[in-house]
């Protein structure tokens, strides 16, 4: 069985893309990796970018901070105690560590179910000592190691508390959906009706957007107050926005996590969430030489998730002069990587090739 979710499947892409990293063995470039990046302040205004920002893809789990605006707004999150820590897992693609784990876990606790209300699906752990733990002990994963899970708890909550079905709370009709899709249209400063739905990997609903888009509605996310969003919003999106910073090792993981890692080196300056098929949103927040503050949005157009997409976040930080030397050298470990053989010699590298404009 296919489902594809309400859209008239598009078959087509023409979207014109730029070079953005380039694979090197010896004096050649062997491989491309393409893309486009905008970035856009709260006013709506492109900073800079690169390739046709125009191109519509899905947000994946990008859109998490807006799918968890609604549980804060609605007032669920106060009704149901749900700490910063909890409220940051609804916001994550987190590593499964047992940090994770047990926040689902409290969150369920709290609105009075059981992990098989999740509808996410289960798999290992990103983490690779939780998975080695895992599988030391004999066990399978359940849906709380899911990256998604804490997402899937918030939708629960907020179901929870407004009495709507719990049995069918990822179905893109439901209302906790639609208020879902409401929210990031207002973000995104786009029609409703224009924003192409589908089934992510977890079975929820997925967002389709323009890429411009999609940074505007990050730039929107951390300059709310300059925005016209509307103002019973505006302490909400500050909230999920706060609750990122704080716990940042809630977002991703404790270790080898680029949004983790540099919302850490950022120290508050920064929201960082990844996507699947090499989709980054970044928020900065309103600062001297970005006084609205500015979303970025990056799509790698094969989808690449480590090897291009990282560098490329590093170095569109770079250029628009967001990070400082000392902590571009804290992630040097994601700006690029040398390509070995197998006897460990040095036969290329990985290295960006593009220019904001």
């Amino acid at each position: 069985m296919k489902i594809y979710g309400n859209q008239q499947r598009d078959t087509h892409h023409t979207s014109p893309s730029a070079a953005l990293v380039e694979v090197t063995r010896g004096g050649l470039v062997e491989s491309l990796h393409r893309g486009c990046i905008a970035a856009v302040d709260a006013r709506g205004e492109l900073i800079a970018s690169v390739g046709d920002v125009t191109t519509k893809t899905h947000y994946r789990s990008a859109a998490k901070p807006f799918q968890a605006i609604p549980l804060v707004a609605a007032g669920a999150a106060d009704h149901f105690r749900l700490t910063p820590r909890e409220l940051a897992v609804a916001i994550a693609s987190h590593s499964g560590e047992a940090i994770h784990v047990s926040a689902v876990a409290s969150i369920l606790n709290k609105i009075g179910l059981g992990e098989n209300a999740l509808l996410c699906g289960a798999h290992m752990p990103f983490d690779t000592a939780a998975e080695k733990q895992l599988r030391a002990e004999g066990r399978q994963p359940s849906t709380l190691h899911n990256n998604c899970s804490g997402k899937h708890a918030g939708m629960l909550a907020l179901a929870r508390f407004l009495g709507e079905p719990i049995e069918d709370y990822i179905n893109p009709s439901h209302p906790i959906q639609q208020q879902i899709r409401v929210t990031l249209a207002l973000f995104a400063d786009i029609p409703v009706d224009e924003i192409a739905i589908a089934i992510d990997g977890c079975s929820a609903p997925v967002f389709g957007l323009p890429v411009e888009a999609m940074a505007r509605s990050y730039a929107q996310l951390v300059a709310v107050r300059q925005t016209e969003i509307p103002d019973n919003l505006h302490g909400s999106a500050q909230r999920v926005v706060r609750a990122m910073l704080e716990y940042p090792e809630m977002i991703g993981g404790t270790s080898g996590r680029l949004d983790t890692d540099l919302m850490r080196v950022a120290r508050g300056r920064i929201i960082s969430k990844v996507g699947a098929e090499g989709v980054q949103l970044l928020g900065v927040l309103p600062r001297p030489d970005y006084p609205h503050g500015l979303g970025i949005a990056i799509k790698i157009e094969d989808g690449d998730t480590r090897r291009a997409r990282d560098p490329v976040v590093i170095e569109t930080l770079r250029q628009l002069e967001l990070l400082g030397t000392d902590e571009l050298a804290q992630l040097d470990r994601y700006a690029h990587s040398i390509i070995r053989n197998h006897r460990h010699l040095e036969v290329g590298e990985v290295r960006t090739c593009f220019k904001l404009l």
